[in-house]
């Protein structure tokens, strides 16, 4: 940011020509800078869908199912998986074309609106996809704890158990592995897109000084 730096003290010297010329500068500089966070974004989801993918490709769902001869359980994890990827396609189009439209040269309000609209985009594509984690966990435990023969002694346990404490100490355990497996993944999440949305923020906040 040195150089926005540079911009911004030069514009505020007396000479009027000149401090248009600085805005129209400090404006094109920060639209260059929202385009390639933009566009960085539109990458990163889809590499994010490919590695994804791969890692589906290698460990093969329809396998782990079949062993705990949970067959009934394939086809609503296939409508699953498709509404997934339909959801997954739409967000990355919602990228696609909030970077085209923030590479147009536009006015500083509509710069302004379109990178409201994408860290929009950004948070509810985060939403979305930890909601999915956390379904999908959940949904995971569940045909483990159906249909795995090695989960009848147990079952027995918890039928047996009057207090019921076998079963809590069972969904405390499961709410601890969610809770930390959605929290490793709001860091990652933070850490893959929080860099870009919060530059894409700071770009905000200085359009916002010139708009004034």
């Amino acid at each position: 940011m040195e150089e926005l730096d540079l911009l911004k003290k030069a514009w505020k010297k007396e000479d009027h020509s000149f401090e248009q010329v600085s805005e129209k500068e400090i404006y094109k500089m920060l639209h260059r800078k929202s385009s390639s966070i933009v566009k960085w974004i539109l990458i990163i989801s889809i590499l994010e869908i490919i590695v994804w993918s791969g890692i589906g490709i290698v460990y093969n769902a329809d396998d782990a199912i079949k062993s705990l001869h949970a067959e009934d359980f394939l086809i609503y994890l296939k409508i699953l998986t498709y509404i997934n990827y339909v959801v997954i396609a739409g967000f990355i189009y919602c990228f696609y074309k909030n970077y085209t439209k923030i590479s147009t040269i536009t006015s500083t309000k509509q710069l302004m609106s379109d990178i409201l609209k994408t860290r929009k985009t950004v948070r509810n594509y985060v939403w979305y996809n930890l909601s999915m984690i956390f379904f999908c966990t959940i949904l995971g435990f569940a045909m483990a704890f159906i249909y795995n023969p090695d989960m009848s002694v147990l079952k027995e346990k918890i039928a047996q158990d009057e207090s019921n404490w076998i079963l809590i100490k069972i969904i405390l355990i499961l709410g601890f592995t969610v809770v930390l497996l959605i929290g490793a993944f709001w860091l990652f999440y933070r850490l893959l897109y929080g860099i870009l949305l919060r530059k894409l923020n700071a770009n905000y906040k200085e359009l916002k000084k010139i708009d004034l």
